[in-house]
């Protein structure tokens, strides 16, 4: 009888789904966001499904979801967690573990990184007490100068940590052998870049630890949450740990007894047989995904490939109208990292110098004719008024970085954007260049 019902409940939920109507776009009415999500109505019956189930927590389906995600993301291990900056702090603090030894990031030690980012790729290295050096970025595509990388290595340095920028990918290869001669850790932060590869491989799988984000805004959504991905056993035993308020204990949810030694451990100055489940090793957190969330991503996860397939077309679809109305004379347009294919999270469009368009003002005016905007994030940290009082290194000077700050902006090329949105782009971006002098 209750599977019965389950399956009559779940039909009608994907019934529902499909009988919500679908609003038409109307040009210069219809608002189009710089990122949104894409459901249908499996999503919406997985998400059911779990909440029929009352276990409120992680259960089966953030089981299935860590097994499936590391498959599809070509690491041994995912560990799920609250959301993409908890994912990037929960990797951070794996790395400074004291449970790694002699190869742990320590508090002092510098990590190298770039300003023109989001925070939350930086605020780890803060909250665990290191530095940050910041180098510069290049213009066309957006990520790290290598090469200034690889010069502000010091004796200090211990780590790299990296977003691959609107899916574009850093020159991980280089990086990860700079990281590999110099023995330096390194964290790839893949927020933005599911899905995205260079050389032939898939991003997020060359440095010791891969972050991930499932806000809506990103390549699958589960409404908030978040991944950190290894290949490593024992780093995935610690992240898992810290993940879990820093237990010693590796049991589910619901389980009591994985190590058959419950009340047979000495460990600390605990007294013998002291529960194990009440174990702590680490200094941790509680960051677990429930399993409505993890549902969602299950049933999101099975649409990645189309998902990143039609953020390409978008891109080719909006650079080729962008370089027919003449605007790559007015802008530099996004430039996909040499032997690497993006998996693009949105269109950035710089300003170049001379063409005489304020940026302010051209944001606005697209604001106003119902295209949205977003810049790219931060823009350049260290003039963030949380940045004042952080103790922080710059290895050169960040003049690109500061041009992005003044200059840039990226409009929408996720999914859910259609052919008449891009020719409506394109055409109203045209219009406000020419409206304000470019």
């Amino acid at each position: 009888m209750t599977d019965t019902l389950r399956a009559e409940i779940l039909a009608l939920s994907r019934a529902h789904f499909e009988a919500r109507a679908n609003p038409r776009f109307v040009p210069g009415e219809t608002y189009i966001p710089p990122s949104g999500k894409v459901m249908d109505a499996e999503d919406c019956a997985h998400l059911i499904d779990a909440s029929l189930d009352m276990w409120l927590t992680a259960g089966r389906y953030a089981d299935r979801f860590e097994t499936e995600l590391a498959a599809a993301f070509g690491r041994r291990y995912a560990r799920l967690t609250v959301s993409g900056s908890a994912a990037n702090l929960l990797a951070f603090a794996t790395l400074a573990s004291p449970k790694l030894g002699d190869r742990r990031i320590r508090p002092g030690a510098e990590v190298i990184t770039v300003a023109a980012g989001f925070p939350t790729t930086v605020a780890p290295i803060v909250q665990n007490g290191c530095v940050p050096v910041f180098v510069d970025v290049d213009l066309e595509t957006h990520n790290v100068d290598v090469a200034l990388l690889e010069a502000a290595i010091t004796p200090q340095t211990r780590a790299v940590m990296i977003a691959h920028s609107l899916g574009n990918p850093f020159d991980v290869v280089r990086v990860a052998e700079i990281c590999r001669r110099h023995g330096l850790l390194l964290v790839e932060d893949c927020c933005d870049a599911f899905g995205a590869t260079i050389g032939g491989q898939g991003v997020g799988t060359f440095g010791d630890l891969a972050t991930l984000s499932f806000y809506p805004a990103h390549h699958i959504t589960t409404g908030e949450g978040g991944a950190v991905l290894m290949e490593r056993g024992p780093l995935a035993k610690i992240a898992e740990s810290l993940r879990d308020w820093g237990r010693d204990c590796y049991c589910k949810p619901g389980v009591s007894n994985t190590c058959g030694n419950r009340f047979g451990w000495k460990l600390g100055d605990l007294p013998h047989g002291y529960d194990h489940k009440y174990t702590y090793s680490q200094i941790g957190y509680n960051l677990k995904m429930t399993d409505m969330q993890a549902a969602l991503g299950v049933s999101q996860l099975g649409k990645l490939g189309h998902f990143v397939a039609r953020r390409r077309e978008n891109f080719a679809g909006l650079k080729r109208r962008l370089r027919e109305r003449g605007l790559a004379t007015v802008y530099h347009l996004p430039v996909a990292t040499p032997g690497s294919e993006p998996s693009w999270f949105g269109y950035l469009l710089t300003v170049r110098d001379g063409a005489g368009i304020d940026r302010n003002a051209l944001v606005a005016r697209l604001e106003e004719k119902r295209v949205g905007t977003r810049l790219l994030f931060a823009g350049n940290l260290t003039r963030q008024p949380a940045f004042r009082d952080v103790t922080y290194r710059v290895h050169g000077d960040l003049t690109h970085t500061d041009k992005i700050m003044r200059d840039s902006f990226w409009v929408g090329i996720w999914p859910g954007v259609t052919e008449p949105m891009l020719d409506y782009m394109a055409d109203t971006i045209l219009a406000v260049t020419r409206e304000l002098g470019g």
